[in-house]
């Protein structure tokens, strides 16, 4: 596992790499990071990505001068769909998928604003699976009528996406996209998110609704993995 740099049109990308055991190939899985950035929760997730036999890159979104302008910009392109953070994702994706260790299928998985990155980019034509969790698209979307095969993982008490699920699970059904979209009850946003920040945050955490989960947290990573077993793997 090594922070690599990978051709993007706005110049070579930071990203970190994730390689399973083994000679490959692999199919491969675009990492999508949280608002919060590169943190070690998100290489955590890159690595068991890794350890379940695909080749992962999550791109440092931030990376492209002072952090906070990063952050505007990156919503920005969220937002608008288009601009550096969405070019440095599908550059990921072509990094993998023209690797000699890629079988050439790579999937998108993102989480909270890497979530809506997923949602943005699923119906592009250029991924083969979507895991968009906790993630919210800007506007309409109708889109994702012409999405990859998607799984998608929400929390009933999400007070920032209500309704997030039954309306992702309308437009997929709508236009025949294989989907698995599933809404847990008793958890709210960034329930797969255990970033283990010290006291009083967890208890912070925990009052807005933002906790790690671990029985729904593992739930919906054995949903992910048998989607993309099914979708990338085969």
């Amino acid at each position: 596992m090594s922070m690599i740099d990978y051709p993007a049109p706005a110049g070579p990308a930071h990203g970190y790499l994730s390689v399973p055991e083994g000679d490959g190939p692999w199919p491969g899985v675009v990492v999508v990071q949280d608002i919060l950035g590169m943190t070690t929760d998100i290489k955590r997730i890159s690595d068991r990505f890794a350890a379940n036999g695909y080749l992962t890159l999550t791109p440092a979104l931030y990376q492209r001068g002072p952090k906070v302008g990063c952050v505007v910009s990156t919503i920005r392109s969220l937002v608008t769909g288009k601009g550096a953070a969405v070019n440095d994702l599908i550059a990921a994706r072509d990094h993998l998928a023209g690797d000699e260790h890629c079988t050439g299928k790579v999937g998108v998985v993102g989480f909270c604003m890497g979530g809506g990155f997923t949602l943005l980019l699923a119906p592009r034509g250029i991924f083969d699976a979507a895991a968009p969790n906790y993630g919210v698209k800007p506007g309409d979307l109708s889109a994702l009528r012409s999405s990859c095969p998607m799984v998608a993982s929400y929390g009933a008490k999400d007070r920032t996406l209500p309704g997030a699920a039954a309306k992702v699970e309308a437009v997929l059904t709508e236009g025949g996209v294989p989907h698995d979209v599933k809404e847990y009850p008793d958890v709210g946003h960034s329930f797969m998110n255990d970033w283990g920040f010290p006291s009083p945050m967890p208890v912070l955490e925990r009052v807005v609704g933002f906790n790690y989960s671990e029985p729904e947290a593992e739930d919906a990573w054995g949903r992910i993995l048998a989607f993309f077993t099914e979708h990338l793997a085969r």
